[in-house]
């Protein structure tokens, strides 16, 4: 029985590892998986190549807010069988796509597979991962550590002082290097008390 799964957790976690191992899973057994990603990661609108922070690399469809997945999917499967659909960036997904998604699932009995962040920088959720949150049948969190040792589930973004930025857009485009993982803890210190970050986080990495 097929199921929805949302892989989530604070940046690099190693989402994409994950997703690229589970689909070379599939693959080494002779099954046929559909990627997708975020079309702001791709230089045309219909491929992209998602790399993981190990190398890792695989060709993916991108989508954008317009994207139906329910039709796309469907056309594909009818003309050559899928055995499992991988969506990376999936915080960045709208209402009606995580319904697209469900129904894949659900009618043509399809597992999903979805990995993306819960929260952004502000620990305020993305729609994606709202309704992955509430829709999902398997929730599964993917764990990084804070530059403290603790478990990080917030998201710190950072200019190039290291120094917390608490406004701005949910999307920063191309700025992975401008964000940290972080604990609870030290989430809410920062936000009350903003001190640079570039010492204790990136002591042998230039941002």
């Amino acid at each position: 029985m097929a199921q929805l799964y949302f892989y989530y957790s604070a940046m690099n976690a190693g989402k994409t590892t994950a997703l690229l191992q589970s689909s070379y899973n599939y693959q080494e057994r002779g099954m046929r998986t559909v990627l997708y990603t975020a079309e702001m990661h791709s230089e045309n609108n219909r491929y992209a190549q998602i790399k993981s922070r190990i190398g890792l690399t695989a060709v993916a469809r991108v989508f954008n807010f317009k994207t139906n997945f329910f039709d796309q999917i469907g056309a594909i499967h009818q003309k050559d069988m899928i055995n499992c659909v991988l969506v990376d960036e999936c915080h960045f997904l709208n209402h009606n796509q995580v319904v697209d998604l469900s129904k894949i699932v659900d009618v043509l009995n399809i597992p999903v597979l979805c990995y993306g962040l819960r929260t952004d920088f502000k620990a305020e959720l993305f729609s994606g991962s709202l309704w992955l949150l509430a829709w999902a049948d398997k929730l599964i969190e993917l764990k990084t550590i804070c530059y403290c040792g603790r478990k990080a589930n917030r998201v710190l973004r950072i200019n190039d002082q290291g120094l917390v930025i608490r406004e701005g857009n949910q999307v920063l485009i191309g700025g992975n290097n401008h964000y940290v993982s972080v604990c609870r803890k030290h989430f809410e210190e920062q936000l009350r008390s903003p001190l640079s970050l570039k010492k204790c986080v990136f002591r042998n990495r230039k941002i």
